[in-house]
């Protein structure tokens, strides 16, 4: 049988015209025993959807890190280093990710009590809360009757010492059933956006670069994130805005001189734009939670200069400064008809292109409502490309 491609099923929020090439729900083959020809089809698949579905998967987590490594051969470890997550007890990260003990590179996620599997005796989960990020705060009431927010839209990157994965496997092992839940915006747009019980959403960094006005294209084809160093940690006091996109710029992060031990040449500063490998789209790839500093360049010589942003180049080391651009050139693309927002059933297993879309944890458990999801992705050989001098000259 035929490898098939269907799009996936869009939820009434969506706009559909938006989706045209995002997102594909694949059929005929087991994604935990690809051939070599099977792998390619699937490979230039994920770059030009950005999201492969694969239902009624049975697969070991010795399966899913073959799969994800095969995207990347030379990667070895875990997007965040091996068993790194648990040990910085400082980090943001560190309630959230269980490591299988014989495969390190894929780690346990979920919600509640998860017993004898895969080695681990006993692994308490917790779904990540906004209660616990943000700034402001769903009232209990409220929550009770389903709304909840969106948690930390992010790319799966360690933004320090290691590189960005391309990829990121998530599978479905244990899903509970339940209503349905609203997020609420409450940045005082009115957006709300219906979704399934503990969804992932998703977006398009394709789309999200798309979509700005010509001198937002042009800002962010010449700009460059730095990130703060040891970034889960920077910003563990700090809380969030309650879209989940950025930080409040409170000055709450962790002082520099009171982060674990670092080293300047392990500070990763990476294009805005990430350039596909397959498609050659250019794509906004931003964890703005973690970024620091943005170092624009100047404007191309013969490009129309008015109306630019920054047209003689800049570096922009306030804070604030930072995220509000960041927030303008990214919150569009995160509006309800932009959301695909996935309904996951058990032995769903979703690659996404790491390199080319964002996505973030969504909804509130019950402490008695079991998950478990095996995740999986490699810090990456290589560095992610930016825009070429074609590019720069076509945009800016």
């Amino acid at each position: 049988m035929a490898i098939q491609l269907t799009p996936l099923p869009l939820p009434a929020s969506a706009d559909p015209s938006k989706f045209v090439d995002f997102g594909r729900e694949v059929q005929g083959v087991n994604p935990g025993e690809l051939t070599p020809a099977q792998f390619a089809e699937i490979h230039d698949a994920l770059y030009k959807h950005g999201a492969l579905l694969f239902r009624d998967v049975i697969l070991t987590p010795e399966q899913q890190y073959a799969l994800t490594k095969a995207f990347d051969p030379e990667a070895e470890s875990y997007g965040h280093g091996n068993n790194k997550t648990q040990s910085t007890k400082k980090s943001i990260l560190h309630p959230d990710l269980k490591t299988i003990p014989r495969v390190p590179q894929v780690q346990l996620i979920g919600n509640g009590t998860v017993t004898d599997h895969e080695g681990l005796a006993t692994a308490a989960l917790k779904h990540p809360s906004h209660k616990t990020f943000h700034k402001t705060l769903i009232s209990d009431e409220d929550e009770a009757k389903g709304y909840t927010r969106f948690y930390r839209w992010h790319i799966d990157a360690a933004l320090y010492d290691y590189n960005p994965p391309r990829v990121t496997t998530l599978y479905g092992i244990t899903v509970p059933n339940g209503d349905n839940q609203t997020v609420r915006y409450d940045d005082g747009t009115g957006d709300e956006l219906p979704v399934p019980l503990g969804t992932t959403a998703f977006v398009s960094g394709k789309t999200m670069f798309e979509i700005l006005p010509p001198e937002l294209k042009s800002l962010a084809v010449r700009t460059s994130v730095r990130y703060a160093p040891h970034p889960y940690v920077w910003m563990a006091p700090a809380r969030a805005m309650p879209t989940g996109l950025g930080i409040e710029n409170e000055g709450l992060e962790l002082p520099m001189e009171d982060l674990p031990e670092w080293e300047e040449s392990k500070i990763k500063t990476f294009p805005v734009l990430w350039k596909n490998p397959v498609t050659g789209d250019l794509h906004f790839q931003v964890h703005p939670c973690g970024a620091q500093e943005l170092l624009v360049a100047a404007l191309p010589e013969g490009a129309k200069r008015e109306g630019a942003l920054y047209p003689d180049g800049a570096h922009i080391k306030d804070t604030g400064e930072v995220r509000a651009l960041l927030y303008k050139m990214q919150r569009p693309a995160i509006a309800p008809p932009l959301v695909y927002p996935h309904d996951w059933q058990e032995k769903d297993l979703v690659l996404f292109h790491n390199r080319g879309v964002l996505h973030t944890v969504v909804g509130a458990f019950k402490p008695d409502q079991v998950r478990a999801f095996h995740q999986c992705n490699l810090a990456a050989s290589d560095v992610p490309t930016g825009p070429t001098e074609e590019d720069v000259v076509k945009w800016a």
